[in-house]
């Protein structure tokens, strides 16, 4: 553990944290021990150290869980979210507080050491982005597309199996769909589509405002 605090206070100088990590050898039987895909930014460097630090200790769907309930518990209380978002505040302290609620709690070793070192580090705002970035690296270790479509309305049974069945057409056979909706009644009508790395604008909103841009160019 204490290899892995390390190697985090320097993680924007380290590329790849992974090799830094003095953990257990075991593997994981259902997950690949390396993360299936590459995730950028600084919050997928924190994403890339526990991930391979998990799987060296078989603890890959715990740790997943541990971090949602800790990323909920921050997100559900606006004034701890606040403080431990202000970066003018001792980070120390932070640090202590984090570190004894966890630890209460009976949260891992990588999970409590984790959040410790986004305190020391300065790197709290980040914490959300951090546990999203952790669950795209399982999500494709499962095989699982992330879809998410946003509507203005909600879609009935019927439009959500037309939705599903033309979705399933981006996805291999040991893929898994996984798909989020969303509302928006700000598109109008049609619908937005993030699958996977793809972006596809098909809302109403979007066509009217490419129209008015023609239109004012025309004048």
């Amino acid at each position: 553990m204490a290899a892995m605090m390390r190697g985090c206070r320097v993680l924007e100088r380290a590329p790849f944290l992974a090799r830094t990590l003095s953990v257990s050898s075991a593997r994981c039987a259902e997950l690949p021990a390396k993360p299936p895909i590459q995730v950028f930014g600084i919050e997928g460097r924190y994403a890339h150290a526990m991930y391979s630090a998990a799987a060296k200790q078989n603890t890959l769907e715990k740790v997943e869980s541990e971090l949602s309930k800790v990323d909920e518990l921050i997100r559900s209380n606006e004034k701890l979210a606040e403080y431990l978002a202000n970066p003018t505040l001792d980070k120390y302290k932070k640090q202590s507080l984090l570190t004894d609620v966890l630890k209460s709690q009976k949260y891992s070793d990588l999970t409590v050491n984790l959040f410790g070192t986004l305190a020391e580090n300065n790197r709290l705002r980040l914490a959300n982005n951090v546990v999203s970035a952790f669950g795209k690296l399982m999500s494709a270790a499962r095989g699982e597309v992330l879809c998410s479509v946003t509507t203005a309305k909600e879609l009935d049974t019927s439009q959500m199996k037309e939705l599903q069945a033309a979705l399933k057409g981006f996805t291999q056979k040991n893929e898994t769909l996984k798909l989020e909706t969303k509302v928006d009644p700000t598109v109008i009508g049609g619908m937005i589509i993030e699958i996977g790395d793809k972006h596809i604008d098909m809302s109403m909103a979007t066509k009217i405002k490419n129209i008015t841009n023609a239109l004012r160019a025309s004048v």
